[in-house]
């Protein structure tokens, strides 16, 4: 059986409010994962795809109260039909968590490669006749961002 060690780290896939998703190693502990998600940490599985079953073993680590504490609204959760299921509010990463492991793990790099395709651009949200849509942006450079604030 594998040592675990405190000092290991996790290769993620880091999705920031208003920011392409990024590739990020953290400290594989509670503490870290804590702190990148701003609060207490809830693991969330609504992945599917009936071509590849790994797919369904990544998990969405996330703020248990993102939502009642308003924080900013992030990235959708579609079903395959391509229909909003829910919205992850505020920091959030996605790594692999295998039924028969007991802890989370990196992903395995085609599957790394297939969810950063996937959650790469931010998400705006808004209201329509048909309920809550969501629309891919471009994030503002943050340097640009600055400048026209002056």
């Amino acid at each position: 059986m594998n040592e675990h060690n405190e000092n290991d780290k996790l290769r993620v896939l880091l999705l920031k409010p208003g920011e392409q998703a990024e590739i990020a190693e953290i400290e594989d502990n509670l503490e870290s994962m804590q702190r990148l998600v701003e609060g207490n940490i809830e693991e969330y599985m609504p992945f599917e795809d009936a071509s590849d079953p790994r797919v369904g073993d990544c998990a969405i680590v996330c703020n248990e109260e993102g939502k009642m504490l308003g924080m900013e609204l992030n990235r959708g959760i579609f079903d395959q039909n391509g229909r909003l299921q829910d919205i992850i509010a505020g920091p959030f990463f996605i790594c692999y968590a295998p039924v028969e492991s007991e802890r989370f793990l990196s992903m395995p790099p085609d599957l790394e490669e297939k969810m950063r395709k996937k959650f790469e651009l931010p998400e705006q949200f808004y209201v329509s006749e048909n309920g809550i849509r969501s629309k891919k942006m471009h994030p503002v450079n943050h340097d640009r961002k600055h400048q026209m604030e002056r």
